[in-house]
């Protein structure tokens, strides 16, 4: 008998298109909704954590914005990348989707394909995704690693480690979970309701931390509610022993635009969420090796 492949040294998947049409649009805050999508009989091979991507092209309404911005930039509009917040054994596919908005004198070019799929997908939309592909995933082996794994999210970054909580609570990991979640009001958050649903039936692995950075309304009393930015004390308090954990750190960052733009100004960019929870993590102790990152902006 041929002896099983190990998962980590195992051929990947491989990257193909998939013909999906939208079953269902969920408003999950005023800027995000979630595309839950029926693939039809596909085999689905994916981990958690995983992105699929999505050519502009496709969409016909998008035609003329993406011949303007192609002519500017002088090449091809490229596919967008969306993490998955479905999980493996789930029986549909779904992303989960943040509507970016144009700043001027921060963004280089408005939004092009984030404002139709948040407003103007409807159910019955068919689409072509190409799938599966990233770095930012559950490591087969976690449990030998670690029997404490963080994660540590802001706004939309809470998407592929939706996943990778419902695929490891599903499957029973012994791995407990610390999430440390970042919003400025309630109404931003991501998942709130289906969160509290998981950590109700599951007391003892998964715990919830919310860091509001402009609510105004009276917040409720609980240690796990905090008003501000996550600050190295947060994660000091909630990670005890930070040489042993594993953390999943996921949310904006400086981008290519935030370094040229602070280059003709003669400066450095404003560090965002991704870099300063790098900052804190490495002043209390965690090993870079037990740090997965994933960013966008």
């Amino acid at each position: 008998m041929q002896a099983p492949l190990d998962p980590e040294t195992a051929p990947r998947p491989k990257i193909k298109d998939l013909e999906v049409m939208v079953g269902e649009v969920v408003r999950e805050t005023p800027e995000a909704a979630t595309l839950v999508l029926f693939t039809g009989n596909d085999r689905l091979e994916y981990r958690p954590g995983h992105f699929l991507t999505l050519e502009p092209q496709q969409f016909r309404a998008l035609e003329r914005f993406i011949a303007y911005f192609e002519d500017c930039k002088g090449t091809k509009e490229q596919a967008r990348a969306y993490s998955l917040s479905s999980a493996p054994h789930e029986r549909s596919l779904a992303i989960t989707i943040k509507e970016e908005r144009y700043v001027p004198g921060i963004t280089r070019y408005p939004p092009l394909l984030s404002p139709l799929l948040v407003w103007d997908t409807l159910p019955g939309t068919r689409l072509v995704v190409t799938g599966f592909s990233g770095p930012y995933v559950l490591p087969h082996d976690i449990e030998s690693r670690t029997d404490h794994l963080v994660h540590m999210c802001a706004g939309s970054g809470i998407v592929p480690n939706m996943s990778i909580l419902k695929h490891a609570l599903h499957q029973h990991l012994k791995v407990r979970h610390t999430l440390i979640y970042a919003n400025r009001v309630w109404e931003d958050v991501i998942f709130r309701q289906q969160l509290d649903e998981l950590a109700a039936a599951h007391p003892k692995r998964l715990r919830i931390v919310h860091a509001l950075s402009r609510e105004k309304k009276r917040l409720r009393s609980s240690s796990d509610v905090r008003r501000g930015r996550v600050t190295e004390e947060i994660i000091r308090e909630f990670v005890p022993d930070p040489s042993s954990v594993e953390v999943f750190v996921c949310g904006p960052g400086v981008t290519k635009f935030d370094r040229l733009a602070a280059k003709e100004k003669g400066g450095e960019p404003q560090r965002r969420f991704l870099e300063a929870v790098m900052t804190h993590l490495a002043s209390i102790g965690v090993p870079r090796g037990r740090i997965h990152r994933e960013s966008y902006g």
